[in-house]
């Protein structure tokens, strides 16, 4: 039986899964789960453990292992739930020797019973230095294909937890990326989309200090063949010159930015300890489609930060119109061990719970008009697998029928429902 994981969180995680896949396989090992946690949330803790439970119950017989956020900063959490064979800290998955140690020791069959400390590989992922660049393995399974280019994060937002399950910024060498790049091409991918847990830092920590910028040109100079480059989460106060020049007039460069904005009131903001004021966000936007009227944005947004009140709400809801976002990811405050906002005066749940849904729906009404927008426009769509595929605005579009993946196509919605444009 192949190996099968379970991925949760971001696109990073989803790159990482497909390594950890292909090591394993590599390894010999073959007839397991693999689990990639994420942290983000307490919410996405309790689904990786609530799925390692239901792996375990599906086939009793198949080992679990377990990887990821979560498992980085709670390994013992996993390490003594009976269901888990091992744990590997999120620098040991990346390692093909502890995949040829698993391969090799044997433990895995009936490990879950095995003292807690006996199934750790989890170290001090502060010490982690350099970083591989990692991409996804074959379009067999993606249209698009994903290239970590940065792990780790030198910020420390009050409310992120993942700085200590991913350690310290450090960035790929650009000829190594650029080779990876040029692999995915060669199997045929239409898009790259770049990822990283800090992505506007790449580069910085390095004696060469290359900007995301310069990562950005060289890439597209070196992969003349690749239709379009896309980024995922960028920090708006970070974005250097050069790359701000290369969204105004690379149209190879993807119009869709998504960005990390948190909140829209300034005190939030200050007691998040981000870079950025509410005017920043406001301004990069204005500054930023006026450089390119076709840009399109997203943003993450979290309801119910400590001491928010109202009125700060609501400077967070009205930041939904104000940057113009058509895509936003909206998250309840969730307090994680460990951070400084966990020990902050909370607000009740249920304030938090109304003010996320509220957040939703203008999230909703914002998309809607975004799609309603393009509705007799002409769109060239990256066909994806089944009936659907992605503008270069990241806007999905539905055919109505199965479409061969991988195919530039232009096409003119005629319509459109909750969360797509409707081709026919």
């Amino acid at each position: 039986m192949p190996v099968e994981t379970l991925t949760f969180g971001c696109r990073l995680n989803l790159v990482e899964s497909e390594a950890m896949q292909a090591q394993a396989e590599a390894a010999g090992l073959r007839d397991i789960a693999i689990v990639n946690s994420c942290a983000v949330t307490a919410e996405a803790v309790r689904q990786a453990s609530q799925a390692i439970r239901r792996l375990r119950r599906e086939r009793p017989e198949r080992p679990v292992i377990v990887s990821g956020c979560a498992a980085q900063i709670e390994p013992g959490r996993f390490a003594t739930m009976p269901e888990v064979a091992a744990v590997l800290g999120n620098a040991e998955k990346l390692e093909a020797k502890n995949w040829r140690r698993l391969a090799a020791s044997n433990s895995l069959r009936g490990g879950g019973d095995r003292p807690a400390e006996d199934k750790l590989q989890v170290g001090d992922i502060m010490l982690a230095r350099g970083a591989a660049p990692q991409r996804t393995r074959a379009l067999a399974n993606h249209t698009r294909g994903f290239l970590q280019v940065q792990n780790g994060c030198d910020h420390r937002c009050t409310f992120c937890v993942i700085p200590l399950g991913r350690g310290n910024a450090r960035s790929s060498a650009v000829e190594d990326v650029i080779a990876q790049g040029q692999a995915l091409v060669t199997e045929g991918a239409r898009e790259i989309v770049l990822t990283g847990v800090d992505l506007t830092s790449y580069g910085r920590e390095r004696a060469d200090a290359p900007s995301l910028g310069s990562l950005v040109r060289a890439l597209l100079a070196a992969l003349p063949d690749l239709p379009r480059l896309r980024l995922s989460s960028l920090d708006a106060v970070e974005i250097d010159d050069e790359l701000r020049d290369l969204i105004a007039s690379e149209p190879r460069l993807m119009p869709h930015l998504h960005l990390s904005l948190q909140s829209g009131d300034d005190l939030i903001l200050k007691r998040m300890k981000r870079r950025h004021g509410r005017a920043d966000a406001v301004r990069f936007c204005a500054e930023v489609r006026a450089l390119r009227p076709d840009i399109v944005f997203g943003a993450d947004l979290i309801a119910g930060f400590p001491t928010e009140d109202e009125a700060m709400f609501s400077r967070t809801l009205a930041l939904i119109e104000d940057c113009g976002l058509s895509y936003v990811h909206s998250f309840p405050f969730s307090a994680r061990p460990g951070t400084p906002a966990a020990r902050m005066p909370q607000l009740p749940g249920e304030i938090v719970r109304e003010r996320a849904q509220r957040l939703r729906e203008a999230a909703q009404s914002a998309h809607q008009r975004h799609l309603k927008a393009r509705i007799g426009r002409k769109l060239a769509i990256l066909t994806e697998r089944g009936d659907s595929g992605r503008a270069e605005d990241f806007t999905l579009v539905r055919f109505g029928h199965s479409v061969p993946a991988g195919q530039i196509v232009e096409v003119t919605p005629r319509s459109c429902g909750d969360k797509a444009l409707l081709a026919a």
